[in-house]
């Protein structure tokens, strides 16, 4: 569990819009050599302090207090400390919510190599994936480190002891956020049929009209994946024109919104259950290439009703209620039977004397299942209210389908009736012959 410690410091910028400071306990992640020649990862404790992160709303000035760098540098100390005025993030207010919203903020860090730079080439990159758990924008951001010229650092750079860097007099390594993918719902739940958009965008620092921009949407889903669009465009259209590859019939990004705004979001028609997986949003412009993951997850609340209308008992024998669910997804649903006597207060339990059928699955991916239930009628008098209850994902409130035990019809009004029918049938009759 990675814990959030988040600062804020109020500063007016331009347009209006206010600055804060969001400082995060990160992991800085490195490959490093295991047993038997293996691989493994280690994680070092790290900080991340986003410098006056743009905010579309105020924080409140009651709630926050500046950032406040160690009273003594150390060289050990993993204290990234990066410029974003550069590079917006939408909703990036969201960050200084998570900790009053018990939200818990993963962030990673790791080292970077732009495309056709050398490992050590400097200045030196790195690459942290933020993402807010439970809801929430995700992004990764590229930094980049600033030179000692540009930080005017003096006296001399302290130099920290893992990544062989100069850090600020205050004992921070000072980057500037210069490439971001984000995605404002990095996770998505979406009804079946219905249409979907992913959304997903990228801010870089430093462009031209002449750089040409990638991006590619891949699905994956237990193992299975493959590429779905793939398109290429650049402000300077080229002579060939922008390159798009579709291999999912229904799906389509806006290549002018991708050059013009950063929108890399994709549309989806028509979604299926085949649809639901994870979907890998990934940029390429100039040196940079990251990516941002979305997870889309199809519903279908399930239809639920009774096989009887109603219940009457005409003697001792048990009565069978059938409760159906159908074409529901995903799979898990939850099924209850309750009782509710006339002459009681409180409701009685009656599922665990129920029994399931096994679930069936529809051609379309969607689900059904039968419960059933035996009752009695000296358990269950006329008036006794039984309650069909389904939980299940797709429904905000659980769905109950009812009926009540009616009163049975006293046997002499029904032999009454029988022979009310047979003399009406005799004078029928003799009027036909007559």
């Amino acid at each position: 569990m990675l814990e959030v410690l988040v600062f804020a410091s109020l500063l007016a910028l331009t347009h209006g819009l206010q600055g804060a400071d969001v400082v995060l306990s990160c992991s800085f992640i490195e490959e490093g050599g295991g047993m038997m020649g293996g691989s493994l990862f280690t994680r070092t404790p790290a900080t991340l302090v986003l410098r006056d992160l743009v905010m579309t709303s105020d924080p409140s000035q009651d709630t926050v207090t500046p950032y406040k760098p160690p009273d003594t540098p150390n060289a050990d100390d993993l204290i990234f400390e990066v410029t974003v005025l550069s590079v917006e993030i939408p909703e990036a207010e969201s960050l200084l919510h998570a900790d009053c919203n018990e939200q818990e903020v993963v962030c990673e860090l790791s080292r970077y190599v732009p495309r056709g730079t050398e490992p050590d080439a400097l200045p030196a990159h790195f690459i942290g994936s933020i993402q807010i758990e439970g809801g929430g924008v995700g992004f990764t951001l590229v930094l980049q480190t600033i030179s000692n010229e540009k930080a005017e650092s003096s006296p001399p750079s302290l130099m920290q002891s893992k990544l062989h860097l100069p850090l600020s007099q205050w004992g921070t390594l000072l980057t500037d956020a210069v490439f971001v993918v984000f995605s404002r719902s990095p996770s998505l739940a979406a009804p079946l049929g219905d249409d979907a958009l992913l959304d997903c965008g990228y801010r870089q620092k430093d462009t031209s009209p002449e750089q040409a921009v990638g991006l590619e949407w891949r699905w994956q889903y237990k193992g299975n994946g493959r590429r779905i669009l793939d398109i290429r465009a650049q402000e300077v259209e080229p002579e060939d024109g922008t390159k798009v590859q579709v291999e999912r019939e229904g799906v389509s990004a806006d290549s002018v919104l991708l050059i013009r705004d950063g929108n890399a979001s994709l549309t989806m028609k028509k979604l299926k259950v085949s649809d639901e997986g994870t979907y890998i949003c990934t940029i390429t412009s100039g040196v940079f290439q990251t990516q941002q993951i979305i997870q889309l997850h199809i519903t279908q609340p399930p239809r639920v009703f009774l096989s009887e209308k109603k219940v009457v008992f005409q003697d001792e024998s048990p009565q069978k209620l059938s409760c159906h669910c159908e074409r529901y997804y995903p799979l898990d649903v939850h099924v209850e039977w309750i009782s509710q006597p006339p002459s009681e207060t409180e409701s009685i339990s009656l599922t665990e004397k129920a029994s399931l059928s096994s679930h069936r699955q529809h051609s379309d991916g969607t689900y059904s299942l039968s419960s059933f239930l035996f009752i009695r009628p000296s358990v269950h008098p006329p008036g006794t209210v039984l309650t069909c209850r389904v939980s299940h994902f797709a429904l905000q409130t659980p769905s109950d389908v009812s009926l009540t035990v009616d009163t049975p019809e006293p046997a002499g009004n029904y032999y009454w009736m029988v022979l009310a029918t047979l003399v009406l049938s005799v004078l029928f009759l003799y009027q036909a012959v007559r």
